[in-house]
Order: C-alpha cells, then sequence, then structure tokens
C-alpha cells in the first residue's frame, strides 16, 4: 500500500527541483483550475456538509414524530373498535 505522505514527500522535492519559471506557470495553472473548478461548482446545485447534516437531523425528528402519530392513530382506531 502507499504511504500519502511518502507520496507527498516525493511530490515535494520534484517540485523543489522544478526551476522558478515552470514552478510559477505550474502554480498559475493550479490557481486558474481552481477558479474553473469552483465556478462549475458553484452553477450546481449543491449544498454544504451543515445543512445537509441540519435537514438529516430535521428528517429523524419528522420520522419519529410520524411514528408516534401513527401509534396514537392505532390506539384511537383499537378504542373505538372495542365496545
Amino acid at each position: 500500500m502507499l504511504n500519502p505522505k511518502k507520496i507527498e514527500q516525493v511530490i515535494q522535492q520534484i517540485q523543489d527541483s522544478l526551476p522558478q519559471g515552470i514552478k510559477e506557470l505550474g502554480q498559475d495553472a493550479e490557481a486558474k483550475l481552481k477558479q474553473t473548478l469552483q465556478a462549475q461548482l458553484s452553477k450546481l446545485d449543491l449544498v454544504t456538509r451543515e445543512e445537509f447534516d441540519v435537514q438529516t437531523q430535521v428528517l429523524m425528528r419528522t420520522r419519529e414524530k410520524l411514528a408516534e402519530l401513527e401509534q396514537r392513530v392505532n390506539e384511537l382506531l383499537d378504542q373505538k373498535a372495542l365496545p
């Protein structure tokens, strides 16, 4: 299995050995790639992890309330059916 720290060390060594012009070109390309990626991602209908977690909690509470209401309806139906 590959060690991620070892890979990062190798990448860093390669970057350190590159001439300054190539480093700057790489940094520019990386910046432009990040910009393009962020622009494309912003066009998608995505939510943050925090928003997702909040909605998950809301859904869990809603399911619990629904289960309680179903149980209560069944109890009322049972009471009505008894006499």
